[in-house]
């Protein structure tokens, strides 16, 4: 059903996805404002809408006009394929390109959209078929299940706790860059230790990473970008 659909459509549907299920627990099926689309896209709410009006032509969205759209059963297997795709080429560029895991994501916005499904299994297999990508989200399987994963965000942990990371958003470089210096990455283990008054900053401790006898800030945007495992007393 990929090859039949343009990178444009692609892209939308992909988009879609991931607002739905962006964040905290997945609300699939919700519906998902123009505007809010159109701003993940960097487009226009005008063409934002002539898309969705297409793709509820298509029988690929349900499209409630001034409201916004929800992916259909056959919409969603094409997003999952799409984002398959992309965490598969994340994986692989930075396991055996050896590619930095701030550049993987802009290069697999391209790959994506001309990755066969010939390749696509092979690419898996060599890989062990990996549960997630480099950042950690979790990589649909080849019948469109997704593996469960946390809603929980660091901002969210008290202090005084400890937790494990387990993903973290990819699309900013310079972030992930401050993240990597700092040891946070999936599977690091982190101290909430305190924060700063209302918008933070949250001070951290990652033992065995970074300066394991230091203090890292995060903002509460790039906190609320990572998303961890429990929050046991530290």
């Amino acid at each position: 059903m990929l090859q039949h659909t343009s990178p444009a459509v692609q892209d939308y549907l992909k988009a879609l996805h991931m607002l739905e299920w962006e964040g905290d627990l997945p609300a699939q099926g919700r519906t998902v404002s123009t505007q809010s689309l159109a701003q993940r896209l960097d487009v226009s709410a005008a063409s934002a809408t002539n898309m969705l009006k297409k793709l509820d032509g298509l029988g690929l969205v349900e499209h409630v006009p001034y409201k916004g759209a929800s992916l259909t059963d056959d919409g969603r297997k094409i997003a999952l394929e799409v984002v398959r795709h992309h965490r598969l080429l994340e994986t692989y560029l930075a396991e055996v390109i050896g590619l930095p895991w701030d550049e993987v994501h802009a290069e697999a916005e391209i790959l994506e959209h001309v990755l066969s499904e010939k390749l696509e299994d092979r690419i898996s297999t060599l890989l062990g078929d990996p549960a997630a990508d480099p950042h950690g989200h979790p990589i649909p399987a080849k019948d469109g299940s997704m593996p469960r994963f946390s809603s929980d965000r660091l901002w969210d942990i008290p202090d005084g706790r400890r937790t494990t990371v387990e993903r973290v958003a990819d699309e900013d470089p310079a972030a992930l860059r401050y993240l990597a210096e700092a040891g946070i990455r999936p599977g690091a283990e982190i101290d909430v230790l305190r924060r700063g008054p209302v918008d933070g900053p949250l001070f951290v401790r990652v033992p065995g990473g970074g300066d394991p006898n230091g203090e890292t800030a995060l903002s509460r945007e790039l906190a609320a970008s990572v998303w961890v495992q429990g929050g046991r007393d530290g």
